[in-house]
């Protein structure tokens, strides 16, 4: 099947693969899983039939058909495939970042939509430096349009068990107490619709937690009705965790950060923290009176993780890149992006403060929110080089600040452009984000205010300064400012 190098590369999104799994054909996936291993051999300098890869996938109608493709060119390229079925994406990161311990693989895949739509799936990609880039992808793409595939062995493995004995250890070391049940005493309610909620469950169940399980219910209030300390929600493949304060409050975005980052700041002040770009000045303020240092980046699970770890090997102590979508990777858990262990490590420290008539919540009090917030979606007009487009849009912008003292470029704009304004007397109580998604052809539009009705004023002088160039769909701004 002769496939042109340019449509397999809009299979590409951000650093994984992402695609309607109709368009991801039994024979896509296997030249993928074979262009992979062949990568993988170059990378590590190897021949492919050295390697051993780890596959897995999560509970998508169409996980178990994709990665059956995948696994079959990963072996016509003489590798190696160990399947671990349905599993969670840090339970697949654990076997790669063991390094040489038995049970240990050089590369692993996984089937995976992220946290897009059920008839959505593709692939996440690992390796012991942490995963692929947005380039890599496209290389392994167009390797991928040009060599069809030769079948091999599969074998099969607990993967999840393993992880449930790694995770039990921790706790016990969290917690400095090696009792069978070191977590007796709270009391949770935990999302089990999805395989890391099940999961989650009767982890905290070993571990001694008092946790009601709801297979299709409502956090918000169930929480509150059972009267329990907190909640938990994971998503598909337990990349990402979510939770709920005793009132049945989301605890999620910004005030996700800020909860993690006290956490960590109580043990040992000074940390500096990888978050995305998207993230509040009020988090920042909030970060450095905890005693900490608040690092912006861009957005995208791979790019904080990396950030994170180049940080690191400066000598910066910085142990955890985290985003407000609920991407969480410590730097005590190799840097995996693993929702599981956030919700452990925060249902830990949520028992200590417990013991001390305290909740895991209450910094949340000297956390300033904004007043407002709006994000949208401006979609890019060239198609063929939305980046360009993207880029000149940023561009505009950045003179803008030149001419305009009330403009303010922010110190850490590391994604696109970030302006800051002195909204009615006040002192950077606005600003507003520009930069390109990391999926999809659009630039997405953040604006958050800490007064009333700043947010259109600031939308309202984009507006002015750019509607009439013709890079972007600007409806949903003019709506937005109208």
């Amino acid at each position: 099947m002769d496939i042109d190098s340019t449509r397999w590369l809009k299979l590409r999104s951000g650093s994984d693969i992402r695609s309607r799994e109709n368009d991801l054909t039994d024979e896509i996936c296997a030249r993928v899983g074979y262009a992979y291993a062949r990568m993988l051999a170059d990378r590590l300098r190897t021949t492919p039939d050295t390697l051993t890869v780890a596959v897995g996938c999560d509970a998508r109608p169409s996980g178990q058909r994709i990665k059956a493709a995948l696994s079959r060119g990963i072996t016509a390229a003489d590798s190696d495939v160990v399947d671990g079925g349905l599993c969670a994406l840090p339970a697949l990161f654990m076997r790669v970042s063991q390094g040489a311990k038995p049970g240990s693989v050089h590369g692993a895949v996984m089937v995976t939509g992220g946290d897009a739509a059920e008839e959505v799936n593709g692939f996440k990609f690992i390796t012991a430096a942490g995963g692929l880039t947005d380039a890599d992808v496209a290389t392994l793409l167009r390797m991928a349009a040009a060599d069809p595939v030769p079948e091999r062995l599969v074998t099969r493995a607990q993967f999840m068990g393993d992880y449930r004995d790694y995770l039990l250890k921790r706790a016990a070391e969290l917690l400095k107490d090696d009792a069978l049940k070191p977590l007796l005493g709270l009391y949770v309610v935990v999302d089990t619709a999805t395989l890391g909620g099940a999961f989650f469950a009767k982890l905290l169940e070993d571990l001694g937690a008092d946790v009601e399980r709801l297979e299709d219910g409502d956090l918000a209030e169930a929480v509150p009705r059972f009267e329990a300390d907190m909640g938990f929600a994971f998503d598909g493949d337990c990349s990402r965790a979510w939770l709920f304060d005793a009132q049945g409050r989301a605890v999620d975005g910004n005030r996700l950060i800020a909860v993690v980052a006290a956490m960590l700041l109580e043990e040992r002040p000074g940390l500096t923290f990888v978050t995305d770009s998207v993230t509040s000045t009020g988090l920042s303020a909030f970060i450095a009176e905890w005693g900490g240092v608040h690092y912006r980046f861009k957005r995208g699970y791979r790019n904080v993780i990396r950030e994170a770890i180049r940080l690191n090997d400066e000598a910066i102590d910085c142990p955890l890149a985290i985003e407000t979508t609920g991407h969480a990777a410590f730097r005590e858990n190799g840097f995996l992006d693993d929702g599981i262990y956030l919700a452990l490590r925060v249902a830990c420290w949520a028992l200590d403060c417990k013991r001390e008539g305290k909740t895991v919540f209450d910094p949340l009090a000297d956390l300033s929110e904004a007043v407002e917030a709006r994000t949208l979606r401006l979609r890019i007009l060239d198609e063929e080089d939305p980046a360009a487009s993207s880029q000149e849009a940023v561009e505009i912008i950045l003179s803008h600040t030149l001419e305009d003292p009330e403009w303010q470029m922010a110190q850490d704009s590391r994604e696109g452009v970030r302006i800051t304004f002195n909204l009615d007397g006040g002192v950077k109580n606005a600003w507003l984000q520009l930069r390109m998604s990391v999926h999809d052809p659009v630039m997405v539009l953040h604006a958050e205010s800490d007064i009333p009705g700043g947010v259109r004023r600031v939308l309202g002088e984009l507006y002015a300064l750019i509607k009439d160039t013709e890079l972007l769909d600007l409806t949903p701004l003019k709506e937005a400012v109208e």
